[in-house]
């Protein structure tokens, strides 16, 4: 009896101990997080510096810091965790952004940007692979084929979160919608491709194990867009029907992020790729959903998203930063630095070259379908393309973990060189890169009223939320102004009337007649805008009242 409460008394002493540690680290990280927000906010004027690299920086320093204290054991508050990344961080994220993403001028340039994720992918997997196979051989690297393929699974994947701070969507919005549309489909493409090396018996690689592995990515892709879509509709119809707004704005709210959430968890429950259902439902429920809920909920939820994903982000940079400098991983090759450092440089050059193999011949093959000249991609386009797909990011840094580690260590050599590179890669991509993408952009883009003039005939900040009600052929605040002028002779041009009008401009012609569809039976199950639900005493009909008197003068 002495002997097991001796042992109770010793766990519940060692729980306390462990409860009180993580406390210390939790406190220590959100402090960190408040930091780099702070730090951030006071150099949104440089011209250089971004959120993620602030807190990358912030993320090495408070390293060293630990690694100094801490006598050279540790350098991180938080073990890395792949859970914690794929199911907490970055469904927020990637719901965010299409949940905000402008829907026109994605689906516009919707076959170019599935050319370059999914197609384009593929390229840079294989030349990374090839080239993985053909050089670390030599340097005598212990490793078997699946590695080889899951190095070019890892290195394929772009990091869509750095890129979207990198870019802005009012002053690039072709080339935001095709970078952003790439890295959401790169990163799917990237993860369907890894997780298939993996199932896959890679000692039988024949033509049929390939033909199955493409009709996976068909199925998956399809498959999951399909969920997400589903998703996203049921939540209109359920907050359509039921209208929680009438009660409680808090409801409506709730139900929202809680469906989004969802969509993506059913994805994974099913083995299908989260990546793509949370964004198509993202796409849906800013299309239907968001125009169901109560004016009060519409600015809550836009904001909600927004800091959520941005919170999200920070916090993967801000860990990356601490991981990097994990003593673990490098004491294994502590005695061979030159040979991490070949490794890292030749994952860059690959990565350098796998990119180039595919955006500029893409770009020449999108170019070829396009008749207008203010819809192609120009060259000076395709090298911020190029570069702005530079950057890798924690997706890399996940998908290597699950590849070479165990619980985050190893001790074998060939894997710990590949961590370290990873870690190496993605530190010098986002840091170096990062800080000369917005210089890049601003020598090679024109103006942001120049590019507003020619690259989008669409409006270009999505301001909805502050007009809740717009006409069936307004998207944002901006139209207002000029809608009254152009907007009946817009439409008088671009309704089709032929099947000859659909091949002259097919997708103005899809466009149109999804419109009419849309309008005659999508909306008025699902709502939307036009259909918002109306219930006297409600922030909707103060909301219809304003609009109509606006529209009277």
């Amino acid at each position: 009896m002495v002997f097991h409460l001796g042992s109770m008394l010793e766990a519940v002493k060692y729980l306390s101990t462990s409860d009180h540690a993580s406390v210390v680290s939790i406190t220590i990280f959100v402090t960190l997080l408040c930091a780099c927000i702070v730090i951030g906010h006071l150099l949104e004027e440089s011209p250089w510096m971004n959120e993620s690299i602030t807190a990358l920086i912030i993320g090495i320093g408070t390293g060293v810091l630990i690694l100094v204290i801490s006598g050279g054991k540790s350098s991180h508050l938080l073990v890395f965790s792949e859970d914690l990344f794929f199911i907490y961080l970055l469904p927020p994220i990637i719901f965010n952004a299409g949940f905000q993403v402008k829907k026109k001028q994605f689906f516009r340039n919707f076959m170019t940007i599935m050319l370059f994720g999914a197609f384009g992918t593929l390229i840079s997997f294989t030349i990374i692979s090839i080239g993985a196979i053909a050089i670390f051989k030599q340097m005598g690297l212990n490793l078997v084929i699946g590695d080889y393929l899951a190095i070019g699974a890892i290195f394929a994947a772009t990091d869509s979160v750095c890129t979207l701070q990198v870019l802005n969507q009012d002053e690039t919005p072709l080339l935001y919608s095709l970078v952003f549309g790439e890295g959401v489909v790169n990163d799917a493409t990237s993860v369907v491709l890894f997780n298939a090396i993996q199932d896959f018996d890679l000692s039988n690689l024949n033509s049929a194990a390939a033909l199955q592995l493409i009709g996976n990515f068909v199925y998956l892709f399809i498959s999951s867009t399909v969920l997400g879509v589903v998703a996203g509709l049921l939540s209109a119809y359920v907050i359509k029907k039921l209208y929680f707004g009438r009660h409680s704005t808090d409801r409506e709210v709730a139900i929202m992020m809680l469906m989004a959430y969802l969509s993506y968890m059913l994805a994974e429950l099913f083995y299908l790729s989260g990546i793509l259902t949370v964004f198509f439902c993202g796409i849906v429920m800013s299309h239907y959903t968001w125009h169901n809920v109560t004016e009060n909920s519409r600015v809550t939820t836009k904001h909600t998203f927004a800091a959520l994903s941005f919170v999200a982000e920070t916090f993967i940079f801000l860990y990356v930063g601490m991981d990097a400098l994990d003593i673990e991983k490098w004491r294994v090759v502590s005695d061979s630095p030159k040979t991490s450092i070949q490794v890292s440089g030749i994952l860059l050059g690959l990565v350098l070259v796998g990119r180039a193999c595919f955006v500029f011949p893409l770009s020449f093959l999108s170019n070829l379908t396009k008749k207008s000249p203010y819809e192609k991609i120009d060259f000076k386009q395709q090298v911020t393309i190029w570069w702005a797909g530079l950057m890798r990011g924690a997706v890399s840094m996940a998908l290597a973990y699950n590849q070479f580690t165990r619980a985050g260590h190893t001790q074998l050599r060939g894997n710990a060189y590949l961590i370290t590179s990873t870690i190496t890669v993605v530190l010098f991509s986002t840091m170096v890169f990062g800080l000369i993408t917005k210089p890049l952009v601003r020598f090679l883009m024109p103006s942001s009223k120049q590019l507003n003039r020619y690259l989008s005939s669409e409006p270009v900040t999505p301001k909805s939320f502050t007009v809740p009600l717009l006409g069936d052929g307004q998207d944002s605040e901006s139209d207002l102004g000029h809608a009254s002028e152009t907007h009946d002779n817009v439409r008088s041009i671009l309704r089709p009337h032929s099947l000859r009008m659909l091949f002259q401009t097919p997708t103005r012609t899809v466009h149109s007649y999804w419109r009419k569809f849309d309008d005659s039976f999508m909306r008025p199950v699902f709502g939307g805008r036009g259909f918002v639900p109306y219930v006297a005493g409600s922030p909707t009909e103060q909301s219809v009242h304003q609009w109509e008197d606006d529209a009277k003068n």
